[in-house]
């Protein structure tokens, strides 16, 4: 099969080759996946970077795909699949190549609306989303949700998600809305950062009432202002944190508003796991009620450089490996 592989880590993209390798054998309780498409998100870049302490090296980078199970359980031949997960690309191979081999517990059937790109775009953006939603905030039907990052991928599926259960929207960003990024979405309110102070903003759109759940995808200096938005029992979902690993806030302040922070890492959700979350997923994606992320660039292991540069230059859409 072919697949792309590095060997050691490079800012620059140089250590990314393509390789003729045998197709890989399974054990039992495995699957074999025909990769049919596989997107290439900003982890992947990093992880070439050097910046997933977790991998093992040679390795095949990949974390979300769609395919089809050729080998494994009978029950499973055939089957038309998604998957994502935070261990695959990292320490197994991951699904930049032709084959992929997952644990059987790990196969998850793709919605049968989703094309094979589209599903296979959907990972690790849903499945970040859906934990930090709704495993960890647990939005309620009707509360008041703010998303920084919004016009990225995380950040569009959360807001995507929050409108499944008729949450009050609220999308921050520091840039000027781009409008096409929120069709169908009900929004409450825009907040563009390098324009207009946070905190005062919200309590404009909110009527000074402030949200119940804030889903941070920037963090760093936006930490403590988003932190503010929240009113008494806000719940907090952090995902990362941009330009800044240190944050500090009003510790009383926090306790006497009895607020609560999590910490969602998709990188600690297994290939296993996020085919639970998938599933849990796939109604809405069958009912219309989610869409997978758009693609802006497509191409063959052949672009890979060119693919990869893409999606390290921050360009928004999504980049696909098609086989």
């Amino acid at each position: 099969m072919k697949a792309l592989r590095f060997s050691s880590f490079a800012d620059n993209l140089e250590n990314l080759t393509i390789e003729q390798l045998p197709d890989p054998p399974i054990q039992p309780g495995e699957a074999k996946i025909k990769v049919v498409a596989a997107c290439i998100n900003p982890s992947d870049v990093k992880n070439l970077q050097g910046n997933m302490s977790a991998t093992t090296l040679p390795r095949t980078p990949g974390r979300d795909f769609a395919g089809l199970v050729v080998d494994g359980p009978a029950n499973l031949l055939n089957t038309e699949v998604w998957g994502s997960g935070g261990d695959i690309g990292l320490i197994r191979d991951g699904s930049h190549a032709e084959c992929l081999v997952i644990p059987t517990g790990a196969v998850s059937p793709k919605p049968r609306n989703l094309t094979f790109e589209q599903a296979a775009c959907v990972g690790v953006n849903f499945i970040t989303a859906y934990a930090g939603l709704f495993r960890c905030a647990k939005l309620q039907e009707g509360e008041t949700l703010l998303v920084t990052g919004a016009q990225g991928g995380v950040g569009s599926a959360v807001l995507q998600l929050g409108q499944t259960q008729n949450a009050k929207l609220i999308a921050v960003d520091r840039k000027p809305l781009r409008s096409e990024r929120f069709v169908g979405l009900n929004l409450l309110g825009y907040v563009d950062t390098s324009q207009s102070d946070l905190k005062e903003a919200v309590k404009q759109i909110t009527r000074g009432q402030g949200v119940d759940v804030t889903f941070d995808c920037l963090g760093g200096e936006l930490f403590e202002p988003v932190l503010s938005t929240l009113r008494q029992l806000g719940r907090h979902v952090a995902i990362t944190s941009v330009g800044t690993r240190r944050v500090s806030f009003d510790l009383l302040d926090f306790y006497h508003r009895r607020l609560t922070l999590f910490g969602v890492d998709s990188l600690a959700i297994t290939v296993t796991d996020g085919a639970s979350l998938l599933s849990s997923l796939a109604p809405y994606f069958e009912a219309g009620r989610l869409k997978a992320s758009p693609i802006a660039k497509r191409g063959t292991l052949d672009n890979a450089r060119e693919l990869y540069s893409y999606v390290a230059g921050g360009n928004s859409g999504k980049a696909v490996f098609s086989f």
